[in-house]
């Protein structure tokens, strides 16, 4: 395979991860970065994907950025919404993850997103709502838009980041990745140990 062709499949799919971790915090910042990146001329958009830098699509888009930004804010509602986005999050993963892969058929390249994108997009949501959870028995829900402010930097700031540096926006998403199995982990001994009687010592 010719060398430039790989160090651009390694760069889409550095950037396509990077939006998945990203969209473990918030469903449609990402695919609103990727649209109007497209629609910019900033990264060019795989087959069939070219629909996500659509007038209609970033209109839909960055509605649905500001109505979950906002509902996120709100104590409960922010529960229910993280319920709902265990499906959509994982779907936009996939969709972040394939969008920029111009070099694949889009049969292949969506197959990519659903393995890695809905991978990262889905465990980087469920330490969210781990820790959201955590901040809502400690706090009483008080902590949790000081939370929900921090995810927002962190999901913008990394979309972005991604676009122009996607190589060190994957290291960061590498980071996301082992914090949330760590803390995914940590949940899951926890359990045992309950569930057993037995302590288990933390690994």
């Amino acid at each position: 395979m010719d060398p430039q062709a790989v160090v651009t499949i390694v760069f889409q799919i550095s950037m396509g991860v990077s939006l998945a971790a990203c969209a473990g915090f918030r469903a449609f910042t990402p695919l609103l970065v990727i649209g109007l990146a497209g629609r910019l001329d900033l990264v060019p958009l795989a087959e069939r994907f070219d629909w996500l830098s659509s007038d209609a699509a970033l209109l839909v888009l960055a509605t649905a950025v500001i109505i979950e930004t906002l509902a996120d804010k709100v104590p409960v509602v922010d529960h229910s919404l993280d319920l709902a986005a265990t499906f959509v999050r994982p779907v936009a993963g996939a969709l972040v993850v394939a969008s920029p892969l111009t070099g694949f058929n889009p049969l292949v390249a969506m197959v990519v997103g659903l393995v890695l994108g809905s991978t990262v997009a889905g465990g980087v949501h469920l330490a969210k709502s781990k820790t959201r959870l955590v901040s809502t028995a400690l706090t009483g829900a008080s902590a949790n838009p000081i939370l929900s402010v921090a995810e927002d930097v962190v999901s913008f700031g990394g979309s972005v980041l991604s676009i122009f540096l996607p190589i060190f926006a994957f290291l960061f998403a590498c980071l996301l990745a082992f914090v949330s199995y760590r803390l995914l982990g940590h949940r899951r001994s926890s359990r045992s140990s309950r569930g057993t009687g037995v302590a288990i010592p933390p690994r």
